[in-house]
């Protein structure tokens, strides 16, 4: 067997995630390596279909703390209000950032943009931090270490295993973690759209039969779509030429933006709620969707993640800052514990408006119409709606809130 080099952290997986996480250690002494099959390209154009993110107020601090909101802020679109109705219904609620006193209730950063800020913040991080262009073969965890084969043949030994690889994680399959997954019996249609009006910084997410159809604000007056359907239906709106797809759009949103003018590329993927069934296990720990891959209602998924990556960084950093070790049983035990009623309320938050939301058994439709209505009229259940839905429910950890990993104080 060949040595193996000795390192004290290794993530799996050089995606948003992960290089994330990466940044986040940057200054905490440890040595990182970052193992991603796929090498990083260089930023692409921008093009009309580009794919995109929301992200929370909370996620935006964290990405402020780490030093990257400045290279994103430029190319983003902000959400200053949000619309939510129930299609053949008369309920309806509005949020509004102005009403709360903030600036936004949340933004739109184009994936393109969101990695090729990461990209250039890990290419300048100190030699402590390496991305390795390689693939996890096969892992042995014991009490103190984990021994890390990978594709190439070479050898790590890590003290900390983060598997951050996505909701298909081979890591976490190394580390003998199962998972949970619940179908949804949807699929979602991602595309790109232009209405004939502005969207000025207003969402809309409207539950139709099928299930929630999302128009997300753009820069340059696009949208963002994501709408669940089921899959043959689906499968029949990928295929359909852009006119007839554009009138069945229209049909299932209405005319709040105007007629829809043009669609770009369209993808449709399976929905599933997917869940490790532990977070942690020894030397190792999952994050983001990893550990749990959610509904897209809300875009709650890679704020959820960025969230694990706050709270990891601040308990190893704190670990390694104090000579400790930061893949130790009580430090993950910690983390998972910490992380928990996150990851409850969240998983519960957005499986609730799905099957609320996408079922038609009789009475059902004017009870939730009648719940919008009361979130319209009274300011509690829609301030609660909207703490969750950015991210301001329960314990935040340091980053979450803005600030560095390690107190001046400290």
């Amino acid at each position: 067997m060949t040595s193996a080099a000795s390192v004290d952290v290794v993530i799996a997986g050089g995606g948003l995630v992960g290089a994330s996480l990466a940044i986040a250690l940057a200054r905490s002494g440890l040595s990182v390596h970052v193992v991603d099959p796929v090498t990083a390209e260089a930023p692409a154009q921008p093009s009309y279909d580009d794919r995109s993110t929301a992200l929370a107020p909370t996620s935006r601090r964290i990405l402020e703390a780490l030093g990257l909101w400045s290279a994103i802020a430029p190319e983003i679109g902000p959400i200053r209000r949000i619309h939510v109705s129930d299609q053949g219904g008369f309920g309806m609620t509005r949020m509004d950032a102005a009403r709360e006193g903030l600036d936004a209730l949340g933004y739109v950063a184009p994936n393109r943009v969101l990695g090729r800020a990461l990209r250039g913040a890990l290419e300048r991080l100190p030699g402590t931090v390496q991305t390795v262009t390689d693939s996890v073969a096969t892992v042995h965890t014991d009490e103190d270490t984990a021994r890390v084969e990978l594709g190439s043949g070479a050898s790590l030994s890590a003290r900390l295993l983060v598997a951050a690889d996505g909701t298909h994680s081979a890591l976490r399959e190394h580390l003998g973690l199962q998972v949970r997954e619940t179908d949804y019996g949807q699929h979602g249609v991602v595309a790109n759209v232009t209405p004939a009006r502005e969207p000025a910084g207003e969402a809309f997410e409207r539950f139709t039969p099928e299930g929630p159809l999302a128009l997300l604000p753009l820069p340059g007056g696009h949208c963002s779509l994501v709408w669940t359907v089921a899959p043959d239906h689906a499968e029949a709106l990928t295929a359909m030429g852009e006119a007839a797809f554009l009138a069945a759009l229209q049909d299932a949103f209405g005319y709040r933006l105007g007629r829809f003018l043009r669609v770009g590329h369209r993808v449709s993927y399976p929905l599933r709620l997917s869940r490790s069934d532990r977070r942690v296990t020894e030397r190792g720990v999952v994050i983001g969707n990893a550990a749990r891959t959610l509904h897209p209602v809300a875009g709650q998924g890679f704020n959820l993640a960025l969230r694990d990556v706050a709270e990891l960084a601040e308990r190893v950093h704190g670990a390694a800052r104090a000579g400790g070790d930061p893949g130790g049983g009580q430090l993950l035990a910690a983390y998972a514990v910490a992380r928990q009623p996150d990851h409850r309320r969240v998983t519960a938050f957005t499986d609730a408006l799905v099957r609320l939301f996408s079922n038609r058994v009789p009475g059902l439709r004017l009870a939730r119409n009648a719940g919008l209505m009361g979130m319209e009229l009274l300011p509690g259940p829609r301030d609660a709606l909207m703490r969750q839905a950015m991210g301001r429910s329960g314990r935040l950890p340091r980053l979450a809130r803005g600030l560095p990993l390690e107190s001046t104080h400290g």
